[in-house]
């Protein structure tokens, strides 16, 4: 069982089934998909001069009249079909399926006795995250929960404010009302921080501490999830926990350090329920600092980007075919940026989560239909490749590089020399990240291996040459992807 410090946490080893599933899907949803005006608009709703306030105001009506509170009010979640999605994402590659327990918003998406703003007692009427984990058990796939709490009571700073001009200068926002302070929360402390253009990440109130574990103590007594995932890094892990210092600009954490750590106790507590189910620890945890310290104790996880080389330890990505919530503005990804983004990850040791987008009534649109079909087909051929491999000996070969700087994700122009490698026991997988105009496919990594055969994953075996280290195969002349197409090579 472990212990919440640093150095019981550090025996952490990642679950097999986390390294052989490579592809995830997660259903980013709540509240805040109701305008259909993309991510964080429960924080900038209340911030006069953005475009969520504008909408807002000219929408729904003043902050001060109708808040937050109210849109939540106004989620129905009426057509939501989550068996009919599960099938969807199933046969698109997932396999593990993620659901949001909770975004900054403080709105909880399962039947909560901690908070009274969940999806049983408004909006929806509904568990969403139960619903979620009872059509996932259906394709046995592993089931996760995302929880962006910890950061909530000062980024939820804004609800406090008034309009500084404009006929509604000086009236306070219904984030004061004191009826619903359990919701918009008691956080005056943090409402005139000005350390950037969000404050504090994570707050010091000790009563607030008490209220993120109490909560993700409930997620996990609920719902034993497979996978835990905390938007940014370990809440209130290090004996400081302002943005800059979580972020390791000032300090680095001392495992020796004795003071108490809400984030240890709830990752212990996650660990040693899993134990307690399973025999062993096959649960992952999923979170944002980059510092060994830190990480170690869990699985890294790198928004909207990646690593820029083959890790030793598995490592995760979480990325989305547009915005965060469904945004009517927003242009979605491209499945072939998609698949190569996929097989770039997996060759270095990483897995993938997406993001499919739901609209507030809980479907999904047809662009994101189209992109799930598209998926599915790719993965029928080329799955093989991807699940249950592991890095081979480099993670590819050629002239391009996935151009890595944060939050920043475009489409990368490959050439005829790219290749991302996997390997399974004796045979490793060549993706063609851009088929060859001659169609012959030269390889130059095998030159320390014997190579017996080589196929192309949909198709048979190919004619191939190996000769001082170089390896060329003959490709045929329909190749079976529409993206990617793959190679099996079996070696001596």
């Amino acid at each position: 069982m472990f212990k919440p410090t640093f150095e019981s946490l550090y025996q952490y080893e990642s679950p097999e089934w986390f390294r052989d599933a490579k592809f995830g899907i997660w259903s980013h949803w709540g509240p805040q998909s109701v305008p259909m005006f993309g991510d964080w608009y429960a924080r900038y709703m209340y911030e006069q001069g953005t475009a969520q306030y504008n909408y807002h105001l000219r929408h729904y009506g003043h902050p001060s009249k109708f808040g937050y509170k109210d849109i939540c009010k106004l989620w129905k979640a009426e057509n939501f079909d989550p068996e009919g999605l599960m099938e969807l994402y199933y046969k698109a590659g997932a396999r593990y399926f993620v659901a949001l327990a909770t975004h900054h918003d403080n709105f909880f998406n399962y039947d909560s006795k901690v908070n009274r703003f969940n999806s049983t007692q408004i909006g929806p009427m509904k568990d969403i995250c139960r619903l979620w984990q009872t059509a996932a058990k259906k394709y046995n796939l592993p089931f996760g929960l995302t929880e962006h709490l910890g950061a909530s009571f000062s980024w939820w700073k804004t609800n406090k404010g008034s309009d500084n001009y404009g006929p509604y200068k000086g009236l306070p926002y219904d984030g004061n009302d004191p009826d619903y302070a359990d919701f918009y929360y008691n956080n005056y402390e943090h409402a005139q921080d000005r350390i950037d253009t969000i404050g504090p990440w994570y707050t010091l109130n000790e009563n607030f501490h008490q209220y993120w574990v109490d909560a993700i103590k409930e997620m996990i007594d609920e719902f034993q999830p497979d996978l835990l995932y905390s938007d940014g890094v370990l809440p209130f892990g290090s004996h400081h926990n302002s943005w800059e210092h979580e972020q390791g600009y000032r300090d680095v954490v001392s495992p020796g350090d004795p003071s108490y750590r809400p984030g240890l106790e709830v990752l212990a507590y996650h660990y040693n329920k899993s134990i307690e189910k399973n025999g062993s620890n096959q649960a992952v945890y999923l979170q944002k600092d980059k510092r060994p310290e830190i990480y170690n104790v869990g699985i890294l996880d790198i928004e909207k980007s990646q690593m820029p080389r083959v890790t030793e330890k598995p490592w995760h990505t979480d990325t989305c075919i547009g915005n965060w919530f469904y945004d009517a503005k927003q242009t979605y990804k491209k499945t072939d940026q998609i698949l190569e983004m996929l097989v770039d990850i997996v060759s270095k040791n990483g897995n993938m989560l997406l993001n499919i987008l739901q609209r507030p009534d809980g479907t999904i649109d047809e662009e994101a239909k189209y992109l799930l079909d598209e998926l599915a087909k790719w993965f029928v051929v080329c799955g093989e490749g991807i699940y249950g491999t592991r890095p081979w000996k480099v993670s590819g070969e050629g002239n391009t590089l996935v151009k890595i700087v944060p939050y920043v994700e475009e489409k990368t122009s490959w050439n005829s020399s790219d290749y991302r490698f996997t390997s399974k026991g004796n045979h490793v997988y060549s993706f063609i990240m851009c088929p060859p105009a001659n169609g012959v496919c030269v390889l130059k990594s095998f030159n320390d291996e014997t190579v017996k055969s080589v196929q192309i994953l949909g198709g048979g075996k190919l004619e191939f040459t190996q000769d001082s280290g170089v390896l060329a195969v003959k490709l045929p002349q329909e190749l079976p992807a529409t993206y990617f197409n793959c190679l099996k090579t079996e070696l001596e």
